[in-house]
């Protein structure tokens, strides 16, 4: 009996998450999708079951090593695609931070990350894909020292990673997403979210399904000779100037 691959897709239920958990199903993957909210996460299982495809839900928290491991015991075989997708954001000025918000973004964007990729690696085999989403503002950004700070760390994280199990063939990447419209951008102001929009070189915000779609070139066997990378998905935004 031919094997199905196995993506574990954490943050699964909104978002880029749920656009990835889709992407990777019509790839050909079984998906399981780790999620806090795993009713939302369920309802896409569902949709994709119902076209014939593997999917499921289980209810993760990934600071939560033993919800980690229990989760992973259930789905039955090694795990052969990771996307660390899951994370937080607020948005606040520096001097309004406080350490809870710092503490609060590493636990999540970083430690989670850490968390679940080490329960994963100890069944992964040879050959696997771990895929972490960071975001642009690793670079830098207004009102985000702190989750900027978290993103930083996971593309710090993801070159580690990469150089310690590339004797494996296991790659090992991030991809930096630049605006994308997502739930997330809720928590800005109406006025600010146009406003973000017409610095873009295009005019627009990205979508989830431009973020999907890198994560399917990773996930795939073309992927496989690329690791220890940081692919930023911006529209060229990180260009700076030169589109004014």
């Amino acid at each position: 009996m031919t094997h199905q691959p196995l993506a574990v897709v954490s943050g699964a239920a909104r978002g880029i998450g749920r656009a990835i958990f889709r992407r990777l199903s019509e790839q050909g993957f079984r998906v399981a999708g780790f999620d806090r909210d795993a009713e939302c996460a369920e309802r896409t299982a569902a949709e994709l079951r119902q076209q014939g495809r593997a999917a499921e839900a289980h209810a993760v928290d990934v600071r939560r090593r033993d919800q980690i491991a229990a989760a992973l015991s259930r789905l039955g075989q090694p795990v052969d695609v990771l996307v660390n997708n899951a994370g937080i954001y607020t948005d606040k000025p520096f001097m309004e931070l406080q350490e809870a918000d710092f503490a609060d973004m590493i636990g999540v964007n970083l430690i989670g990350v850490f968390v679940l990729s080490q329960e994963v690696l100890r069944e992964m085999r040879d050959g696997g894909r771990i895929i972490n989403i960071a975001s642009r503002s690793y670079l830098g950004a207004r009102n985000m020292a702190h989750y900027g700070a978290s993103k930083a760390a996971v593309v710090g994280l993801t070159r580690s990673m990469a150089i310690e199990f590339a004797a494996r063939n296991i790659a090992i990447n991030a991809i930096a997403p630049g605006l994308v419209e997502t739930p997330i951008l809720e928590q800005l102001s109406e006025d600010r979210r146009p406003a973000l929009a017409k610095l873009q070189p295009g005019r627009r915000l990205g979508q989830p399904e431009d973020i999907a779609e890198t994560v399917a070139y990773l996930a795939s066997p073309r992927g496989g000779f690329v690791t220890g990378q940081v692919i930023v998905v911006d529209g060229g935004k990180s260009l700076g100037s030169v589109w004014i």
